[in-house]
């Protein structure tokens, strides 16, 4: 998604962001090995991220959505993703797997905010694909919501998978990026299958399952 030029410009302003809030910190984190200063920047980096307004322009450009609501672990695992991958799509792909799959759900929330950031970004499709499965809301929500890196990379039926599970889980669909563009009759016909369903049992229908079926009543 982000070329070369942007993706060095968010590593900076991210690196600016956790050095200005947390010095010692980021220093830390420049030395030790990835595995070890990717878990641990959840201990070393605390509060929120404080990106200025430059620095959330340079995240966004390179992909990011909302880098401003980001706390700082997460910057500062990002950041990690950008200054410390691998050079190849194949290393890189495997080493973020590796720290999806052994980290928490602060770690995994920061992994999938990356995924649109990162190099050789569809190289992390199944890896993006296979985290929707999750039931646990905040990573859920890194992938579905304020994320960029579904619309762009996902197959339809994957998309409409994840669009359909975020109704599940009550996660907001306005923050779903890409929604509109990627809405297909299948994904509408999805949601209204699952608005008789609701109605049938006597449940309410989710309001913004309209955003969905275009605006008419689902």
């Amino acid at each position: 998604m982000a070329d070369e030029d942007a993706r060095h410009e968010a590593g900076e302003a991210l690196a600016a962001a956790v050095g200005r809030a947390a010095p010692a910190e980021w220093e830390w984190l420049a030395r030790a090995p990835l595995p070890g200063a990717f878990a641990g920047a959840g201990r070393r980096c605390r509060g929120a991220a404080g990106l200025g307004p430059g620095e959330a322009a340079a995240l966004r450009r390179a992909g990011a959505v909302a880098p401003e609501a980001w706390p700082l672990a997460d910057a500062a695992r990002v950041w990690l993703l950008l200054a410390r991958l691998p050079l190849t799509a194949p290393e890189a792909a495997a080493t973020v797997r590796r720290l999806f799959l052994t980290g928490d759900t602060a770690e995994r929330r920061a992994v999938l905010r990356a995924l649109a950031l990162l190099p050789a970004p569809e190289a992390h499709r199944d890896l993006a694909i296979e985290a929707c499965r999750t039931n646990v809301q905040e990573v859920f929500e890194a992938i579905a919501c304020d994320n960029a890196y579904p619309a762009a990379f996902f197959p339809e039926p994957a998309f409409n998978q994840m669009v359909l599970k975020a109704v599940f889980l009550g996660a907001p669909l306005g923050r779903v990026v890409g929604l509109e563009a990627r809405r297909n009759p299948e994904m509408e016909r999805m949601a209204r299958d699952y608005a008789s369903e609701r109605r049938a049992a006597g449940r309410p229908v989710p309001e913004d399952l309209t955003l969905i079926t275009a605006g008419a009543t689902p």
